[in-house]
């Protein structure tokens, strides 16, 4: 018979690794991937808890990966010289944010601060770039989706851009 205190144990562990499963499933840049291939994927993710306030980067920093909200709410924020600052989104459950520095180390160009009590995964650049090396059709997968995600917002900014000049 089993301890039932261990067995409370196990469905924690499983569950949380479902969670983080379905989490990275629903991300544009994973769901195309395979049962395997997410696991590959899984074993690279870092998952950190963030209390209400605390920096998870701040503007200006090297730009190091990606950040998954699994559940919270993230402010990202402009920071002026003045110390002003200006909200450019709140994100939440299942939002995904800097994701560009997936493909260079660029200096931020905003904060990103818990704007609640977050349960946040990371994706970095370093794992992601070992990952390319490993597994290079897995890491192309990725690549091509983060491309088409990317590409998807330039048209957007684009077309926002034309709308403004025709003001």
């Amino acid at each position: 018979m089993k301890n039932p205190i261990w067995a409370v144990v196990e469905f924690r562990k499983s569950r949380t690794k479902d969670d983080i499963f379905n989490v990275l499933k629903n991300v544009p840049i994973f769901s195309d991937l395979s049962k395997k291939e997410l696991d590959e994927v899984e074993k690279i993710i870092h998952r950190r808890e963030f209390k209400k306030g605390e920096p998870i980067f701040r503007m200006g920093d090297p730009g190091l990966g990606m950040y998954i909200i699994i559940n919270g709410a993230v402010n990202i924020v402009e920071e002026n010289e003045n110390g002003e600052s200006t909200t450019l989104a709140v994100l939440k459950d299942g939002a995904f944010f800097g994701d560009l520095a997936l493909l260079d180390e660029a200096p931020r160009s905003a904060s990103g601060i818990a704007d609640d009590n977050c349960d946040i995964l990371g994706f970095f650049r370093p794992d992601f770039m070992d990952l390319l090396y490993r597994k290079p059709k897995l890491g192309i997968k990725i690549l091509i989706a983060l491309s088409k995600i990317i590409g998807e917002r330039l048209r957007r900014t684009n077309e926002q851009l034309t709308q403004l000049q025709k003001k």
